[in-house]
This record gives structure tokens, sequence and C-alpha cells, in this order.
């Protein structure tokens, strides 16, 4: 399906033991530019995080955010230093022998001593952290890709129809074109046959004018390729995936040619068709920089 590089999606996981949620919103981008804030647990993570979403984004620019409260504080374990502890007993082993007095410290007096012991958080499994987060991450990937595709088919749609006037203008320039030498023959026969005063005309000369003449506006090249171009954009309208860059590309040479046929007409009615064409064009341009 035609993603939009617009989207967003969200998921929250409660349990006893924690609580984590995950945000990504993300805006128009020429490439993919992902930001990521979360808790400092999960830095060892962040080369895994871009992983998994590159399998779900391919362009825009992303913001992550990541929210984690640990229910289980509790967690902790008792570390005992026996280093600190025995360079402890060093000195007061040294000190009763220099003041020549017993040494009467006992356990229960040196575990009181600073850092013999010490309490700490528990360490986090990792394994267990990827299973939670990856989870997360997930689901609100999912969610988030499926709001890039419902607007992608409201550009879809919008784009389609702005193709088929593109298709109707290109239509009017071909069916025009032919009738612009037919006039341009009979004024160019009315005016020649008005200078020689009823002298018959050299029908060779005035075929030649003609021929120069339409050399100079035939736009036959401009709109086949224009046409071309508008069905090769609905192709891959229609077929979807990630074609936002190809399509920009295809408006830029939709624009070239539009540009060609307005720099050839000399017809009034062809030229507004032509500046209806580069309207329209930049209209697709505009909303084709939204498509992934």
């Amino acid at each position: 399906m035609l993603k939009s590089m617009t989207g967003f999606g969200r998921c929250e996981n409660i349990t006893d033991e924690y609580r984590i949620s995950v945000e990504m919103k993300a805006v128009n981008h020429r490439y993919l530019d992902l930001s990521i804030k979360m808790p400092k647990k999960f830095n060892y993570f962040e080369a895994s995080i871009r992983t998994l979403l590159k399998k779900y984004i391919q362009r825009g620019k992303v913001d992550l955010f990541i929210n984690y409260e640990d229910y289980t504080e509790g967690n902790m374990c008792l570390k005992y230093n026996r280093a600190l502890a025995a360079e402890y007993m060093d000195y007061f082993n040294k000190m009763a022998e220099e003041f020549s007095i017993q040494n009467d410290v006992k356990v229960s007096t040196l575990a009181k001593f600073p850092e013999v012991f010490s309490m700490e958080q528990a360490p986090d499994d990792e394994e267990h952290l990827w299973g939670i987060l990856s989870a997360a991450l997930e689901e609100a990937a999912v969610k988030f890709v499926q709001s890039r595709e419902v607007e992608g088919e409201h550009l879809k749609n919008d784009l389609l129809g702005k193709l088929d006037y593109m298709t109707g203008l290109v239509d009017y320039i071909e069916e025009r074109s032919p009738q612009i030498l037919t006039e341009y023959r009979a004024k160019l026969e009315a005016k020649v046959q008005e200078l020689l005063n009823g002298t018959a005309i050299d029908e060779g000369r005035i075929a030649a004018e003609v021929t120069i003449y339409a050399d100079k506006i035939c736009v036959d090249e401009e709109t086949v390729r224009l046409r071309s171009h508008i069905e090769n954009t609905r192709k891959d309208l229609l077929s979807g995936g990630s074609v936002g860059r190809k399509l920009d590309f295809i408006a830029q040479e939709m624009n070239r040619e539009a540009n060609t046929i307005l720099s050839k007409s000399s017809d009034l009615s062809i030229s507004d068709k032509a500046i209806a064409l580069k309207t329209e064009i930049e209209k697709v341009r505009e909303q084709i920089q939204n498509i992934e």
C-alpha cells in the first residue's frame, strides 16, 4: 500500500513488574531521520531499536519516545566488599600491635564500617528487558504504519484525481494542435490572396510556410512524454510501496514537458491549458513530498 510520511503510533504495556510506553510520530523528510529519547538503561539497545524500526520505515523524520517505570525497585542485592574489610582488619591489627592493646573488633562491629556492606540495585536482565521493549516497539510500529497507510490512501485518491485532470488537459492540447495549423493555413492564404489581388497562389510556398510553422509549434513529443509520465505515476500510486522519491523525479520531468509546451505555444487556449498543467503538476509535487 501507499504510505504517507506523516504518521503516529503508540503502545503502553502495564504489568505488576513494569510500565512501558512507546510513542512514535513522523513528518516528511528526504531520508530516514530517527531521533530517540529513552531512559539510560535502554541505551545499550539503540542499535537494535534502529534495526527493528527500519523494517517498518524507509523515509521520514521520526521522533521516538520511550518511557519506562520499574515496579521492582525492592529488587536490591547486598554487596560485601571483602577487600575493604580486609584492609580495615589490617589497620586494626597494626594499631593493636603498635599500641600494645587487644584487638577486640568483632564481625558485627566490622560490618558497620562504611562500604563493607552496601545495597545495590540488582543488575538488569538484558534479554528480559529487550523482550519487553521490542514487544512494545513492534506494536507501536504496526499502529504507526497503519496510520501512514490510511493517510497514504487519501493522498493516492487525491493524486489520481489530479492525474485524471492533467490527462484531460493533454487530450485538449493534442486535439487542438492540428486545428491551429488549419487555422494558420487559412489565415496565411487569405493574407496572401489579399496581397496578390487575385493572382494565383503558389501552393508550394504556402505549404513550405505551414511546414515551418508546424515545426515551431509542434508539441507531439512533449505530449507523448507527458502522457507517459502521467501513466507511470498512476501505475506507481496503485502499486504502492516506497515510491516517493521516484514520483518526485517524474513530477520534475512532467514540469519540464509542460514548460516546453508553454514556450512553443502561440495559441491562447493551449497556453491556458499549459499553465493549468504547470499549476496542477506543482500541486502534485507538493503532495508527493508526503509520500514515503
